[in-house]
């Protein structure tokens, strides 16, 4: 105590000096400047960099790369393959490519390997500064229904609404590109469409949009989630279901709320505890359902499907749906993540492959996410609905387009 009052005049000059010194330390040591979440960034990268690459049955993923080549072959030359940065081109971009695949002999993974790396460049993904991003996975699921309504078959699955209005933003505005809304008119003005609990309260009625009635909400929820399932029909024969648009409502991911209210902690939240829980508990169930406000409108299926926003039909293990604002439709993608077991009991398995862009959903936002489509059956929907894993990709771009980046 006796050095203090000598020490007073040394403090009040050392005072400022710290504080500078603090500040400046401060400011050194900062994080980088925090980029855009939508910021994208490409770094070319040899196909050795790709862990797993010359393990991968490549001629899976060059029969889906086809499918890909036959939508985009039936474009104009000029149309862009969207995403950010017109980053995939257009469609003359990828033609040279799409030529020499159908050439390529099937079912041999050799060859198409081979072709991949002769005509393409890989290309490491960032958003917003970030490699790492969330992989989940989809499947078709299977409900019970009628085409006529009689219990137990009392849930409705809708088909598109005709006052139901998509707007391009992007033909209004360059600074709007790649945005859409939907809306319904109501005089002269656009308004947002019906959100789930209005719809659910009957807002769609009268207006003989019913494709189909299924014996319970909560399957038709999931089948909202899922965007495409079958229905096994009482009378016989099934009928399947695409997906043909939806209200425009922000997707809002129910398991968020049952973490909050503490009824389900993180690592229990899956498809499998989600849809246990709302079955057991259906009038708080009811509630919670319409906390999302998304609602999906379908359409009927004839032919192979389902149907992705690419408008061909998915390839279960090698379709995969992302975030259209970002990643381009239709292109390659070299995929490390991993994925659980189709048994709970074993695990995790790595998930290193080459997957194709050729499907969307409310639920995918952000550059580094995707959702994998894993088919029909038990097993899809026992992988699909406990999958939540870290992960990160590459874009395949023909060589003459990585050259621009």
């Amino acid at each position: 105590m006796g050095l203090a009052k000598p020490g007073r005049l040394a403090v009040s000059l050392a005072g400022p000096l710290l504080v500078g010194l603090g500040l400046l330390l401060w400011w050194l040591t900062l994080p980088g400047p925090l980029l855009p979440p939508d910021r994208m960034d490409y770094r070319p990268v040899p196909f050795t960099a790709l862990d797993g690459w010359t393990r991968d049955d490549h001629a899976a993923a060059l029969a889906a790369f086809l499918l890909s080549c036959e939508r985009i072959g039936k474009w104009p030359d000029e149309r862009r393959l969207g995403g950010r940065d017109g980053v995939a081109g257009q469609a003359a971009d990828w033609s040279a490519a799409c030529r020499a695949a159908r050439g390529v002999e099937t079912g041999q993974p050799v060859p198409a390997r081979r072709f991949f790396e002769d005509f393409f460049q890989a290309v490491a993904v960032s958003s917003g500064g970030r490699r790492s991003g969330l992989f989940t996975g989809y499947y078709e699921p299977t409900l019970r229904g009628s085409r006529v309504r009689a219990a137990p078959y009392t849930v409705p699955l809708y088909a598109l609404p005709q006052d139901l209005v998509k707007v391009d933003l992007g033909e209004f505005s360059e600074d709007l590109a790649g945005k859409r809304i939907v809306g319904r008119l109501q005089g002269r003005r656009l308004r947002p469409y019906h959100e789930r609990q209005g719809i659910a309260a009957g807002a769609l009625a009268g207006q003989a949009l019913e494709l189909v009635y299924v014996d319970s909400a909560v399957d038709a929820f999931f089948l909202h989630i899922q965007g495409s399932g079958r229905v096994e029909l009482a009378a016989g024969g099934e009928m399947r279901l695409g997906y043909a648009g939806g209200n425009g409502r922000r997707y809002y991911a129910i398991g968020r709320e049952l973490i909050k209210r503490g009824i389900l902690n993180k690592d229990q939240v899956s498809m499998q505890s989600i849809r246990a829980w709302l079955r057991a508990n259906p009038e708080q169930g009811r509630a919670v359902m319409d906390l999302n406000p998304s609602f999906i409108f379908f359409r009927e299926l004839h032919g192979p499907g389902p149907v992705g926003a690419l408008g061909v039909a998915l390839t279960p293990g090698r379709s995969i749906a992302v975030d259209r604002r970002l990643i381009p439709l239709g292109v390659p993608i070299w995929l490390q993540a991993s994925r659980p077991s189709a048994d709970p009991g074993h695990g995790e398995r790595p998930l290193h492959r080459l997957v194709l862009a050729q499907d969307t959903g409310g639920a995918i936002t952000g550059g580094v996410r995707g959702d994998m489509f894993w088919g029909h059956g038990d097993r899809a929907a026992a992988i699909a609905g406990r999958m939540k894993h870290p992960g990160e990709w590459f874009l395949l771009l023909p060589k003459a387009l990585a050259a621009r980046l």
